[in-house]
């Protein structure tokens, strides 16, 4: 029973697993353009360098600590507004405008970015990242995407995480007619899969018609990684549906999530309209999902007091998610060409 209710890093807003996290939108973002940014405790400077590259420095100013996000970027670099400091992507000083010789060496951190699926994404932990998230059955495939809509649940996000895998739950409430077994499969340290393997029953006319579009079990897979962003796949053997939930937490602990509709590219101007259906269409699904058990969310107090067999895929959730490495709130410093970080400072003697 402890290894359910005496939990390190499950449901514990002061241990972040490591892992991307979601940012912003990309298109949120323009060239040239400087944000302020603030989560998992940290505050940042988002910028988009002229040349279209996305970079992510610590907030203060080494300096004398001005937010660097009131400053401006000047080709790939930014620079400081209150005396006008220079910091490349990598966070090295390049330049100060007072002095005609640069004769300090210091470094302020910066993190790793990526974009993916129209998402700017934030390496959180030790110094080689994994992949990205994906959609298991799409990867390494090229895509479309749609963004659904920002949502926040007032829980940690590993609770909302494992209400998708909670088939308990869809049997006693929602009443499937189809009991899911659920079985995990661990794909590294970082990444588990719950694929379901029960076919559809031939019990009435409704489901001997759905059992129809299945040559074996009813498709329902559910893909996590560090255990805050997780991909779920549905639909008949000919045609797939694909919604990536992207969750961090708030400053309150809670879920903030972000929906993205994913599907395979499809050539030409009929696939172009194809794909925008097939989206919009999924985005209706992955909106109804994220808007499920709201209320639940809003007053639950998550301990694990009783678990049964049908809580199976729940508990080796948790087991997996005991296991990841954490950042615990300090985020680690990337320089892009050897993932690692190094601050160099040096202090000028002053008489």
């Amino acid at each position: 029973m402890s290894a359910l209710t005496e939990l390190e890093i499950f449901n514990n807003t002061s241990k972040i697993p490591e892992g991307w996290y979601w940012v912003n939108p990309s298109r949120s973002l323009k060239k040239g353009k400087i944000q302020h940014l603030k989560m998992l405790g940290k505050d940042f400077a988002l910028f988009r360098s002229e040349s279209g590259r996305v970079g992510l420095l610590e907030a203060h100013c080494p300096h004398m600590g001005a937010h660097l996000a009131e400053g401006k970027v000047e080709g790939e670099s930014v620079r400081c507004f209150f005396h006008h400091w220079k910091f490349d992507r990598e966070g090295n000083l390049e330049d100060i405008p007072c002095r005609s010789k640069l004769n300090l060496r210091i470094k302020t951190p910066s993190f790793l970015v990526e974009e993916h699926y129209g998402m700017i994404w934030l390496w959180v932990g030790g110094e080689i990242p994994g992949p990205l998230p994906y959609v298991p059955e799409l990867k390494d495939q090229e895509v479309d995407f749609l963004h659904g809509t920002p949502f926040i649940k007032a829980c940690h996000p590993n609770v909302m995480m494992i209400n998708a895998i909670d088939a308990h739950h869809f049997t006693s409430v929602h009443k499937l007619p189809v009991h899911l077994n659920l079985e995990p499969k661990i794909i590294d340290q970082r990444t588990i899969q719950f694929n379901n393997t029960t076919n559809v029953p031939n019990t009435n006319m409704f489901t001997r018609f759905i059992g129809r579009f299945y040559k074996g079990p009813l498709t329902y897979s559910m893909c996590y990684f560090n255990a805050h962003t997780g991909t779920v796949t549905v639909g008949p053997d000919f045609l797939h549906f694909h919604i990536m939930f992207a969750l961090r937490q708030n400053e309150l602990g809670q879920a903030e999530g972000q929906t993205i509709l994913v599907t395979k590219k499809r050539k030409g101007f009929i696939g172009k309209l194809v794909n925008a259906v097939l989206l919009e269409l999924t985005r209706h699904v992955g909106n109804y999902f994220a808007k499920g058990d709201t209320e639940v969310f809003k007053t639950i107090k998550f301990h694990f007091k009783h678990p049964l067999i049908e809580d199976n895929s729940i508990i080796k959730f948790i087991q997996h998610a005991e296991k990841m490495n954490y950042a615990n709130w300090g985020l680690t410093p990337f320089a892009s060409d050897s993932y690692s970080h190094k601050t160099e400072v040096s202090h000028e003697k002053i008489n």
